[in-house]
């Protein structure tokens, strides 16, 4: 079968495409046959080793999967051959064929493509656990998106619609504004890009605090970092919660005495590790966003779809922050 392969850190166009040996599963392991891959901005971190995870190389980026169930390992229960379905397997996905343990695959309905299912798991689980679980956010309250027209970002302008926040989008450029104001934002702006000095940063706080009302956000949704976290944070209301999720503009420095001044709660975000410490909770929040999905309040929007053998240019893109939405890497067997 065809794989992506990190042979040595290093960024996209490190990666190669290599015939390697197809897999068997093992007992409680089911072989998918992939048929869509997520590109996520962990991807862009681990084939350079600044991710969390340093996989012995060779090994293939790709940490979320849609396809249809191959072959069935012994022990297994609950899932069968031909079914469809999505796992996260944090790594190894940009494959033709990839093993799995069963209890981690969970099924897709037939009105889903494979796609949207692999534009799902990663960025809306991540949102849903942060702003659910994490910011505890109710509705009526007012939640402030940075990085609005990413994957995560567009998940939370959705998740946060869903759960009856008022939502104010920011992002980088009048398209991908646009972008989220027609994901369901009620409000959104422009913020520069690239560094800022201090009176940028200041200027960029009144326009947070004129665009999310008198008393600022109740929760920030921080997937960007950089020069970015201290306006927002600057703009918060009291009681607020500052979600830390991202930092592909870099890891900010936020200044504690406002914390303190405002009862702020810095919370951080991992949703992977909170996975692995909660499946239950986790189970729970994957049905709630399949009948979210099922109910037409949640739909993946993939602005772009590459083949298998240019994964290295939807990381790319990914990484160059082109994207509207979700970036797939479609394969065919």
């Amino acid at each position: 079968m065809r794989a992506v392969l990190s042979k040595a850190p290093g960024g996209p166009e490190t990666l190669v495409v290599e015939d390697v040996l197809d897999p068997t599963p093992k007992a409680g392991e089911v072989v998918i046959e992939v048929k869509a891959v997520g590109i996520n901005y962990p991807d862009t971190l681990i084939i350079e080793d600044k991710y969390q995870f340093r996989p012995e190389r060779p090994f293939s980026p790709g940490a979320e999967v849609a396809g249809v169930v191959e072959a069935v390992g012994e022990g297994v229960k609950g899932v069968r051959k031909g079914d469809r379905v999505i796992a996260v397997p944090g790594w190894g996905g940009l494959v033709e064929r990839l093993a799995v343990r069963a209890e981690t695959v969970i099924p897709i309905p037939e009105a889903m493509s494979f796609e949207e299912a692999a534009a799902l798991i990663m960025t809306y689980g991540t949102s849903y656990y942060a702003l659910k679980d994490r910011a505890q956010l109710k509705a009526g309250e007012t939640l402030l998106v940075l990085g609005a027209a990413g994957g995560v970002g567009a998940a939370a302008v959705e998740l946060g619609k869903a759960m009856g926040a008022r939502v104010v989008a920011a992002a980088s450029t009048n398209d991908k504004v646009q972008f989220a104001l027609d994901l369901g934002a009620d409000n959104g702006l422009i913020y520069p890009s690239g560094p800022m000095d201090k009176a940028a940063q200041k200027e960029l706080s009144g326009e947070f605090k004129l665009a999310t009302g008198r008393d600022g956000a109740d929760v920030v949704y921080d997937a960007v970092g950089g020069d970015y976290a201290d306006p927002a944070l600057r703009a918060m209301d009291w009681n607020g919660r500052y979600l830390v999720v991202g930092f592909p503009a870099g890891i900010p420095s936020l200044p504690l005495n406002l914390t303190l001044l405002k009862s702020v709660s810095v919370i951080g975000v991992f949703w992977g590790a909170a996975v692995a410490r909660d499946p239950k909770g986790h189970a729970a929040n994957m049905a709630e966003l399949m009948q979210m999905y099922a109910d037409g309040k949640i739909k993946p929007r993939v602005s772009k779809t590459f083949p298998l053998e240019k994964a290295g240019e939807a990381i790319k893109a990914l990484g160059d922050r082109q994207a509207l939405g979700k970036i797939v890497v479609t394969v065919e067997s």
